[in-house]
């Protein structure tokens, strides 16, 4: 799910259009219009807070039984960043690209056993939750990943210049997290993953999206064919767009990433115009198809805690909803790989650690998509 480098709202100096690169770099940025709706966490705690009545532990349960979690902690031990002190945190969100299971028939690649992160968001809430901001890391960034130990106990030795997916390919969340931690210099203090098949499920569970675009897109790697024009996706078509490298732009994934954000726009318009929040069945609906497709940290593992740690996120409305996209440039050795700016990169990380908004300088003049107005919600 899913590299243009377009500061958010408060984040002035977007990079305009650069020549066409035929370069491929990863980078997805997501940006929320409303309040609430922030990833799949916002939609479970929505269902939950309606449960009432006799039914009550029922339900509960039966959510609670949805979900999957992974104790990252104990496979980091202590060497780690420190945490921040002052209330704001880090949450590490992936999405999974895995073939395997119930994602083998719409993955559009062959099951090799493996999964990598297909998209990958650090979202820093800030002191007091009332603003966050969102950093997109192109799948495709050559990156030095340190030696790890996934949850069951195996270790992994460091690699130099590999793709950033491959953490996650290699060692699970895990080594995905320690990857994040090393390269940025903050302490992830959530994790959240869903996959192909879950996305599609929620997406069809709100009823389809609707959003426009300002020209065909095609891509049969991702089975999207869309003319110009206003349409209702449904989640397969959803998948598609938000996996689009090919169809749009320079056909890079910093491309993909514009779009990405552009769906999500879209896709909180959605929940607000089905009156998500007014109606407890459809509200239970989305938030059993939530529970069942996503995997957390051990410490959300259970409706209790996510419930509380998504309350904590409720305040934020678009206005303090900050996207960028992690500073980096393509590599003039392989156009299909970025490398990090990495002066750029630090003013990105400093700020996080200081919980202060990503400064403009940080985005400006970095690698672009050429995508950014090709979707829009309608």
């Amino acid at each position: 799910m899913p590299a243009d480098s377009t500061p958010g709202p408060g984040i002035p100096g977007a990079p305009g259009r650069r020549p066409r690169h035929r370069a491929k770099g990863r980078r997805r940025k997501p940006r929320s219009r409303r309040r609430t709706g922030l990833l799949v966490v916002a939609w479970t705690a929505a269902g939950i807070v309606v449960l009432g009545g006799s039914g009550a532990g029922y339900l509960y349960f039966t959510l609670n039984g949805n979900l999957k979690s992974v104790d990252i902690d104990q496979a980091l031990g202590t060497d780690r960043p420190g945490k921040a002190g002052n209330g704001s945190e880090n949450i590490l969100v992936l999405g999974s690209d895995t073939r395997s299971g119930g994602n083998g028939k719409i993955g559009g690649g062959a099951d090799d056993g493996t999964a990598r992160s297909d998209t990958a968001m650090i979202v820093h809430v800030h002191e007091g939750h009332r603003k966050a901001s969102v950093v997109s890391v192109p799948r495709d960034t050559l990156i030095d990943r340190p030696a790890c130990t996934d949850t069951a106990g195996r270790q992994y030795p460091a690699a130099h210049q590999v793709m950033f997916n491959s953490a996650y390919s290699t060692g699970g969340a895990a080594c995905a997290v320690k990857t994040v931690e090393s390269l940025t210099g903050l302490r992830m203090d959530h994790y959240l993953e869903i996959d192909f098949a879950g996305f599609q499920r929620l997406v069809d569970e709100l009823g389809g999206v609707r959003v426009t675009t300002t020209e065909d897109i095609r891509d049969p790697d991702s089975h999207l064919d869309l003319k110009a024009g206003t349409h209702r996706l449904s989640g397969a078509q959803a998948l598609g767009l938000v996996r689009t490298r090919h169809g749009v732009g320079d056909g890079s994934d910093l491309g993909r990433i514009q779009l990405q954000q552009a769906f999500v726009r879209a896709l909180v318009a959605q929940v607000k115009d089905i009156g998500v929040l007014t109606s407890p069945k459809k509200l239970y609906d989305l938030a059993d198809t939530a529970t069942g497709t996503v995997t957390t940290d051990s410490r959300l593992g259970s409706v209790n805690s996510l419930m509380a740690f998504a309350s904590g996120l409720k305040g934020i409305d678009s206005s303090n909803l900050h996207m960028v996209t992690m500073p980096v440039r393509y590599d003039p050795a392989d156009g299909n790989r970025v490398l990090v700016q990495e002066a750029k990169a630090r003013q990105v990380w400093n700020a996080l650690k200081n919980d202060r908004p990503v400064p403009r300088a940080a985005t400006e003049g970095t690698a672009t998509g050429e995508a950014g107005d090709v979707v829009g919600a309608p």
